[in-house]
């Protein structure tokens, strides 16, 4: 028995040492026998995510802005510009704001246009001069506030001119003025209304021609209702539609108020009801009107205490 126990030993000590092994700097290390669990499920190390770059939306197109209109530069004393008919001799130079017409005679009127353009006539003129540009919102309201001037709309409890005067329309016509407001700024300048014959001998000089610049309709050369703008435009926006003497805005912009009653020309037999002295006589056309409105021969009318939007003056002496 005691034998059967020493072998038992024995041999148990054989199968430690069979297991165990021996590691350099002493012990032994003893194998661990696998596990008979379930395979661990492997984890797979990949190239790290790159979250892709997002590509901007291109941006819309910016819109062609609408040109900034200058206006044209004041000439100095005594440069006046090119005109197409030979000028008088003059010893008497215009005003910096105004440019001379010359002493002559110019044709007046339509005979295959509105009746009340003709006939159609010869009118010899003294030598005057006109304002280059309609009378501004700036221009006025220097009047108004050196003098305390109340318009005729202003007076019947409207806000008239003052309602068109916005922010950065300094440069633009003034509008919502009577014919006496426009007689009362001439005169605090020295100088006066033209009359109906002198604004348009400036408006188409002496070759009789449809237009300021000539007998071609053109929308690019003009404020009117085809340019699209829908309202004034600073004066002497449009440098390719000057009169023949270089007067600016003679069509489109703004009617503009004129010296003389509507009457009918000398010779005419054309019966109009509005003929007669209540109403003054405009020329040259608005923002809103269409190409027969903006002809130089082109002849309109309204009371003398009446204003509109698309109706101011300019002066002359």
């Amino acid at each position: 028995m005691r034998l059967k126990l020493w072998v038992l030993l024995a041999v148990s000590l054989l199968l430690l040492t069979a297991c165990e092994v021996e590691v350099p700097g002493g012990g032994f290390l003893t194998a661990t026998p696998a596990s008979t669990g379930p395979t661990p499920t492997p984890v797979i190390i990949g190239r790290p995510e790159v979250k892709p770059t997002d590509t901007p939306m291109p941006m819309p197109p910016t819109p062609t802005p609408r040109p900034t209109f200058t206006p044209a530069s004041t000439p100095v004393v005594g440069e006046t510009p090119e005109a197409t008919s030979q000028p008088a001799e003059e010893t008497t130079q215009p005003a910096a704001d105004m440019v001379l017409i010359p002493a002559g005679p110019f044709i007046m009127g339509s005979d295959s246009d509105d009746p009340d353009e003709a006939p159609q006539h010869e009118v010899d003129l003294p030598a005057f001069e006109i304002d280059l540009f309609e009378v501004t919102n700036a221009q006025f309201a220097a009047f108004v506030e050196a003098t305390g001037y109340q318009t005729d709309a202003e007076k019947g409890g409207e806000a008239g001119w003052r309602g068109f005067y916005t922010e950065g329309k300094d440069n633009h016509p003034v509008v919502k003025v009577s014919w006496n407001d426009a007689v009362a700024y001439c005169k605090w300048v020295g100088k006066r209304l033209p009359t109906e014959a002198e604004w348009e001998k400036a408006a188409r000089g002496t070759d009789g021609r449809i237009y300021p610049w000539g007998n071609e309709w053109d929308p690019a050369r003009l404020n009117s209702y085809q340019s699209g703008y829908r309202g004034t435009t600073p004066v002497g926006s449009f440098a390719d539609g000057v009169s023949p003497y270089g007067v600016f805005d003679m069509a489109g912009n703004v009617w503009e108020w004129t010296a003389d009653w509507y009457l009918p020309y000398p010779g005419s037999n054309y019966q109009d009801p509005y003929f007669g002295k209540e109403n003054k006589v405009t020329r040259g056309g608005g923002w809103f009107e269409e190409p027969p409105q903006v002809r130089t021969s082109n002849r309109n009318c309204t009371s003398p205490i009446a204003a509109n939007d698309d109706l101011g003056f300019r002066c002359a002496r």
